[in-house]
Order: structure tokens, then C-alpha cells, then sequence
């Protein structure tokens, strides 16, 4: 049985402690202000949560200065939510306004820094994203002659990836919302149920068991194994024969969980027997690897040491898991290519896939979190072998 939901929300201090972290890392990095223009990173450091953010009208923009706290300008809409945070500077303008949505109102901020030349941070990098018109920031930036613009997508980035216990405590419980949901799939589903329905009834269950929402949920199903793991469910109805895939990015205050469940329908044939085996104990082997100092680029190749017992070249997917939190997926990578050093405290996802038979792939992905003595799973483990509904 599921303990009692962890407290909905962050104390201040959580808020406070994230913000000084970031201003020593700036201070070290010769960075004067970051400029946060991005759901989750606006989100991580004022504790601004609302959905509101689905509309692309307006943009919303937070400030962490060298030091103080954070300073928000946003559309007046939002000003009485983010008046619940931590925040108390909020500047706020009717919006939406085509042709100053917020501009003035952040060059009356920058312009001191601009005048001595100051250094302002922005995200630039690999998973970053701007919610504001490409017009309007270089009009902001015309008018503030003299702000040097730097990167400081590691900064946030990096303090992002290693999460608080706070933080922790509300991925395990979404994460065991998620197990508990796929503990009752065998009862939600049969033969000749289509596929569409198959998603339907998961989500039904999912919004049952506890969870906000499951803005993700994508999967597979067709004979001996599935295609493709990211089109809208079909009618097709399921088969004999068929191996299912579901893969739930549910949510709870914010947070994401994100792993896999594959079963066969009727019977298994015995090579998605062995792709199944093949994946858990790749899965078993980055569990173990799991470990602080160690990099996401060991965690792959000890994951695809084990897939190219079946799969020698790799597929082509790109990577084995990636971070996880206020965003389904979110840095690091474990691929070949990062070389980011675990620490404790971060959530990853495990999610080695293969390439098999006639155009036939499998994904197995589990949720865990890295401790200081190895890592500690979050979601509950897949079944040894690959069950039959």
C-alpha cells in the first residue's frame, strides 16, 4: 500500500537555497543576472506552477540577480498566483500587447547593467527553449547597448540535475503511482480490445490511482513486437500474438514519472522472449553502474554491453535514459557523448531498447534515483520475464 502523499508545494527555503546556489555559481562564472524565460526554470526557482503556460500568448520572464532575491515580470494575469510564492517583486502589464509584451518593463531592469557592461545570463544550450518572440528580444537587446550576453545553461542546468529530498520524495510517489497503475493493466485489458481504448482505460486508471495528469502516454502493439514506440494509438484491435507496449509520463505538483511496461498478448514467441530478457538484465546492469563518480557515458556502454548480445548495432535511438523531474525528459543523456559525472540526488531514467527481427523493437525503462551507496529504484521493478495477459 502507497504511503500518504508527500506535501504539496516547497517551503521558502527550498526556493531561497536554490536561488543562493545559483548566485555563488555566478559569482564563480563572472555572471551579474540570469534571465529565465522557460516553464520549469521560471517554475524552479519561484515555485510558479500553473498550466496556463499551454498558451503561447504571452511570456512570462523571471530574474535572478547577484544577489536578493528573484524578481518576476509577468502578464497581470498571473501576478495574484505568483503573489502565493515566495516571489515579492513582481512587476506586471496588461497583456497580451503585440508591441510591448513586457519589453519596457524589463529594459527599465537591465538598463543599470547595460550601462556598466554587465554580463547577463541566458539558456542557449541543448534542451532550452525561449517563450518569447524572436522580435522582441532583439528589440530588448537594441535597447540595451552595452549588456554582454552569456550561456548559462550549464549553471541552471547542472543545479537542476541533482534534485532536493523534497523533490525526490514527490517523483517516488508519482513514480509509485505509475507501478500501481501497470499492476492493474492485466485487469484493464484484453483480446480484441482496440488500442485506443487500451490508452483510455490506462489514463482512467492513472487520474484513479492518484495522479494529476498523463500528458504522456504513448506505445506500441502488433504481432511478435511493435514498429514504433510514438504514434497516436490506432483501433487496431489487440491480437494474439501481439506484444503491447505502454510508456506513461504521468504527473504529480509538477512532476514526472516516465518509464515502460511490455506484455505479450495470448502467448510470447520466444525471440521477444529473449529481447525482453536481454533488456532487463541491461536494465539490472545500469541499476548496478548507477553509482556517483561514474559517467552517463559508462552507464550507456555497460547497458549496451549487454544489448549487443542480441543487437550489435545498438539501434539507432540515440541514447539509453536521460534525466527526469519537472520535465518528462531532461538532462543528462546516457549516450556515448555526455560525460556528465553522476551525483547523488540525481533521477534518471533507464532506458536501454534493441532492434530485433522484421523491423521489431523493445524498450524497457525504469525510473530510479542515484544515492551515495548506488542507486535506489523508484518505480517497481519490471517482472523478471515477459508476462502474458
Amino acid at each position: 500500500m502507497r504511503s500518504d502523499p508527500p506535501a504539496r508545494g516547497f517551503e521558502t527555503a527550498e526556493f531561497a537555497t536554490r536561488t543562493r546556489r545559483a548566485q555563488v555559481l555566478m559569482a564563480e562564472q563572472g555572471l551579474d543576472s540570469i534571465l529565465l524565460l522557460s516553464e520549469p526554470d521560471v517554475r524552479y526557482f519561484s515555485g510558479f506552477h500553473t498550466l496556463f503556460w499551454q498558451s503561447p500568448t504571452r511570456p512570462w520572464f523571471l530574474f535572478l540577480p547577484a544577489s536578493g532575491d528573484p524578481i518576476a515580470v509577468i502578464p497581470e494575469i498571473g501576478a495574484a498566483l505568483m503573489r502565493q510564492t515566495w516571489i515579492t517583486d513582481i512587476r506586471s502589464w496588461s497583456a497580451p500587447a503585440p508591441q510591448d509584451d513586457g519589453i519596457s518593463l524589463l529594459t527599465d531592469l537591465l538598463s543599470p547593467l547595460a550601462q556598466s557592461g554587465a554580463r547577463l545570463g541566458i539558456l542557449k544550450g541543448h534542451e532550452t527553449s525561449w517563450r518569447m518572440p524572436l522580435g522582441d528580444w532583439e528589440r530588448l537587446v537594441a535597447a540595451l547597448p552595452g549588456l554582454q550576453i552569456a550561456d548559462a545553461t550549464g549553471l541552471v542546468q547542472g543545479l537542476r540535475m541533482v534534485k532536493s529530498e523534497a523533490e525526490i520524495a514527490k517523483i517516488a510517489h508519482v513514480c509509485a503511482i505509475g507501478s500501481a497503475t501497470f499492476a492493474k493493466v492485466p485487469d484493464l485489458v484484453s483480446q480484441a480490445m482496440p488500442l485506443e481504448e487500451v490508452f483510455r482505460a490506462f489514463r482512467r486508471e492513472a487520474l484513479l490511482q492518484g495522479a494529476d495528469d498523463v500528458p504522456y502516454l504513448v506505445g506500441g502493439a502488433d504481432q511478435g513486437g511493435y514498429e514504433d514506440v510514438i504514434s497516436p494509438p490506432s483501433r487496431r484491435p489487440l491480437q494474439t500474438g501481439d506484444i503491447l507496449m505502454l510508456d506513461t509520463g504521468a504527473t504529480w505538483d509538477g512532476y514526472f514519472c516516465d518509464f515502460d511496461r511490455n506484455w505479450a498478448i495470448g502467448h510470447a514467441d520466444d525471440l521477444s522472449r529473449r529481447a525482453y530478457d536481454t533488456l532487463w538484465r541491461a536494465t539490472e546492469a545500469g541499476i548496478a553502474a548507477a553509482r556517483p563518480g561514474q559517467t552517463c557515458r559508462d552507464l550507456f556502454h555497460t547497458m549496451q554491453a549487454v544489448i549487443g548480445e542480441m543487437d550489435d548495432q545498438g539501434g539507432d535511438i540515440g541514447r539509453l535514459g536521460h534525466g527526469l523531474g519537472m520535465q518528462l525528459t531532461e538532462q543528462p543523456s546516457h549516450a556515448a557523448f555526455d560525460e556528465t559525472e553522476l551525483q547523488a540526488g540525481m533521477v534518471l531514467t533507464l532506458e536501454p531498447s534493441l532492434s530485433y527481427g522484421a523491423g521489431r523493437i523493445m524498450v524497457h525503462e525504469e525510473n530510479i534515483v542515484v544515492r551515495e551507496d548506488g542507486a535506489e529504484l523508484l518505480s517497481t521493478r519490471a517482472a523478471r520475464d515477459l508476462p502474458v495477459l
